[in-house]
């Protein structure tokens, strides 16, 4: 499937490490059309033409993009050049309504570029083990804890599951969701006494638009048998799908 002449905009910081690992994805679940790939130092797209957004994995967010007293963390590794190229990228892309599927960092400043914030050291922040939420590679994944999803979510419709395995490689995660998202994905084993489980997944509150971010990596998994494996096939299907009808409601 593709969608005309249009292109589907992957932003990276390492565009060799986007072609190996989310364009195989992509294709698979039946992309065929122009694939542009941009990061830090590209001109500003044109936004004109394009049929979607995917935003991919990468470092730490800057914490000044919601709090201007808030210090980086000592754990943090920020990548401000990918701060300044993708936050208006992502708000010029939601006023255009185009479809945007943010994985990872991508969910992250999806979130962040919409108004939200984060909380920039997981086991800090929630009190948990070091290597909860690290374990394995893009290459092995290593599944090692459960994410719940909302039922009357509209991701949980799509992917077709309610708990399933994901592969966990992140240190930071949502904090405050951004205004036109809300939250519909949990890890429910780490939890904050205020905040509540840690937010594994949004989608926008606005069912016209078709935006999701999930903080595990799917594209990693879309080899996989079992329910991570079709769960990982189906949001990149559906991607796909919403690409290529030009409807941005999302669809059973």
């Amino acid at each position: 499937m593709s969608s005309g002449n249009s292109n589907l905009l992957v932003s990276c910081k390492n565009k060799s490490g986007a072609e190996k690992h989310y364009l195989p994805a992509l294709k698979a679940a039946g992309w065929t059309g122009p694939i542009q790939l941009v990061a830090p130092g590209d001109p500003v797209p044109d936004l004109a033409g394009i049929a979607g957004l995917l935003l991919t994995g990468g470092d730490d967010i800057h914490p000044r993009h919601w709090d201007e007293a808030e210090a980086v963390h000592p754990k943090a590794e920020v990548d401000t050049d990918r701060d300044t190229f993708e936050i208006p990228l992502i708000q010029a892309a939601w006023t255009r309504n185009l479809p945007i599927l943010g994985i990872c960092r991508g969910e992250q400043i999806l979130n962040v570029a919409l108004g939200g914030s984060m909380s920039q050291d997981v086991p800090d922040y929630y009190g948990c083990e070091p290597s909860r939420h690290q374990h394995g590679t893009p290459d092995v994944p290593d599944m090692r804890h459960r994410v719940q999803l909302a039922p009357g979510s509209r991701l949980r419709a799509l992917l077709g599951e309610d708990v399933f395995l994901v592969n966990s490689r992140h240190h930071q995660a949502v904090k405050r969701v951004a205004p036109p998202l809300v939250a519909v994905g949990w890890h429910l084993d780490t939890t904050h006494p205020v905040s509540g489980p840690i937010i594994e997944a949004v989608e926008a509150i606005d069912a016209t638009r078709w935006v999701f971010g999930v903080q595990w990596h799917p594209e990693n998994l879309v080899t996989l048998k079992g329910p991570a494996g079709d769960a990982a096939r189906d949001l990149f299907a559906a991607f796909v799908k919403v690409l290529c009808s030009g409807d941005r409601t999302p669809s059973n």
